[in-house]
């Protein structure tokens, strides 16, 4: 019980400030100034290309969670054609994951700091449940990342990012850009239209993160299948820190519950 007690006063606030110095480590690789600080994030450009191939080379700037310029070259297998397109200077482009991942971080810092400094736990069953909690957001903001949306092509056809570029996209062309794990990706689909006589079973593709080519659609009175599907994509470093921070902090977690577990198992511990 004495031991049990040390645990309970020393070694989980011990845990709890490692746990807060790590998530506000990656909280600070999300780049965005604290609310007030006044300074501007710093821009970041990528080059997105595939090795043995130019049939499609992007330049994106990424400024925290919003991507504030794409600049995208397509050369159509079809005629050899060079297509450019690029954000109007208007526009930018939130990546809500990005802004999820982040929003679920400093949930989970709020969470190690709820409490008086002086606090002490009294039981393990309170210290668990606060590992629960602080891991729920740290699996959210893991998640966020590793796990991009699944789209309908109607839904990427519709979406807003159609809308941001000059000159405007040609109606046989559908843009996606998402975050996947710690890449930065950009999937660029080429289209042709069914013609009503086509002898080709219409059937509509679902939502999927990444749609194959043979998937078909309809938009806007028109059928469309998919002809070529080009990704490509770049490691973005600091998205790589935060999932390392991620990983660390949530074993550091389970690490202090199996303690907590493993004591209370033995001696069902009660506070005098």
């Amino acid at each position: 019980e004495e031991e049990f007690k040390w645990l309970l006063q020393e070694e989980v606030h011990a845990v709890l400030k490692q746990l807060q110095d790590i998530l506000k480590e990656a909280s600070q690789r999300f780049t965005l100034p604290a609310s007030g600080s006044g300074g501007a994030v710093k821009q970041e450009n990528f080059v997105l290309s595939t090795s043995g191939t130019d049939q499609v080379k992007g330049v994106l700037t990424l400024q925290g969670d919003a991507l504030c310029q794409a600049d995208v070259n397509l050369k159509t297998p079809r005629n050899n054609q060079l297509l450019h397109f690029a954000f109007r200077e208007d526009k930018q482009w939130k990546l809500q994951q990005i802004q999820d991942a982040r929003n679920h971080v400093n949930q989970a810092i709020y969470l190690l700091m709820n409490r008086d400094v002086n606090y002490q736990f009294k039981t393990g069953s309170e210290v668990l449940k606060l590992m629960d909690a602080v891991m729920l957001q740290l699996s959210r903001a893991r998640n966020r990342l590793t796990t991009p949306a699944t789209l309908t092509l109607p839904e990427i056809a519709s979406s807003g990012l159609t809308k941001m570029f000059t000159p405007a996209l040609p109606p046989d062309i559908l843009v996606n850009f998402y975050i996947n794990l710690n890449k930065l990706c950009l999937t660029v689909y080429q289209l042709h239209v069914l013609q009503p006589s086509t002898t080709k079973n219409f059937k509509p593709a679902g939502g999927s993160i990444l749609h194959n080519p043979g998937a078909m659609f309809e938009f806007g009175n028109q059928r469309y299948e998919v002809s070529h599907v080009h990704k490509v994509e770049c490691v973005v470093p600091w998205l790589n820190d935060a999932l390392v921070f991620f990983t660390v902090s949530l074993q550091l977690c389970q690490q202090l519950k199996d303690k907590i577990s493993v004591f209370s198992s033995y001696w069902n511990y009660r506070p005098y």
